[in-house]
């Protein structure tokens, strides 16, 4: 048991790794170049080294900026659940103030609005999509939002990040521009798709519901020249007060056109239901990983 234990945080925190490095590469390639200010502490981050040019060569560096301001966050938050209060979070926080230093010396992409906002999303999307699978945080906003709903109970810390983002996105907005801050909300809208589906799972299937009176038939067919498996649901109409079995079945994308054509070909009168699934697990799909 305590070597399975051991395997898993190892993993975790080899995710926490990756996906820190992924983020960086998202800030320092993308975001940081063009003045796109995505929100979080490493929005804010890019916002002070903008305006610090003038005094220190090169701007306060993001790296020092987000250890900086996450360190009183997690004394607060250490402070109001206790001191084994988000241990990998604290991890994440300073792998990616490392990540961060060490990622800006790789060479930068051309210089282009669309392409940085669209990779960006996506490398930023992606290495979060990480940290979360870890069960882990950044720090940053989610972290000050969970403080701040500590104290103003009646407001969801969804809602506070919203606003602590919004805010820092227009701050952006004031320094870069409106246009560079156009374009940050795009890469806003495309790390949060990415990460969504990391988190829920990439593998679309199609769920079918087929309400025929030639049931028996169609799974038959179905289950003889698809191979897959169809359940059948017990339904009234209400308008003809008639019971009803209602037939089940979950395909591949690539499978849903076959099934119409079984379907059809069986009752052309059969009422069917096709609707997106975001992940299947079981035979078939998914297998399920034996520890």
């Amino acid at each position: 048991m305590g070597k399975l234990i051991r395997r898993e945080l190892f993993r975790e925190y080899l995710l926490i790794i990756l996906g820190t490095t992924i983020l960086a590469c998202a800030i320092n390639l993308f975001f940081e170049k063009q003045g796109l200010v995505t929100g979080g502490i490493t929005g804010l981050a890019i916002v002070v080294k903008h305006i610090t040019q003038p005094y220190f060569k090169g701007g306060i560096p993001l790296w020092f900026t987000n250890i900086i301001l996450n360190i009183p966050l997690f004394l607060i938050g250490i402070m109001i659940r206790g001191k084994g209060f988000g241990v990998k979070s604290l991890f994440s926080t300073f792998y990616l103030s490392f990540a961060l230093y060490y990622t800006k010396f790789l060479p930068t992409p051309p210089a282009d609005m669309l392409l940085s906002s669209l990779f960006g999303g996506v490398l930023s999307g992606v290495g979060l999509g990480f940290v979360f699978i870890s069960k882990s945080t950044t720090g940053g906003t989610d972290l000050a939002a969970s403080i701040i709903q500590h104290y103003i109970k009646h407001f969801p810390v969804g809602q506070i990040m919203v606003v602590l983002d919004a805010v820092i996105i227009f701050s952006g907005a004031l320094i870069f521009g409106p246009v560079k801050a156009m374009y940050a909300i795009i890469a806003v809208y495309i790390t949060g798709k990415i990460l969504d589906n990391m988190l829920e799972g990439i593998h679309f299937s199609k769920a079918v519901y087929i309400i025929s009176d030639k049931g028996d038939i169609i799974a038959d067919e179905i289950m003889r020249k698809m191979d897959r498996g169809v359940t059948g649901l017990n339904g009234r109409g209400m308008y003809t007060k008639d019971k009803k079995e209602i037939l089940f079945c979950v395909v591949s994308k690539k499978e849903i056109f076959q099934l119409k054509e079984i379907v059809r070909n069986k009752d052309h009168e059969a009422f069917v239901i096709v609707s997106d699934v975001r992940e299947v697990l079981g035979e078939g799909f998914i297998e399920y990983k034996s520890e």
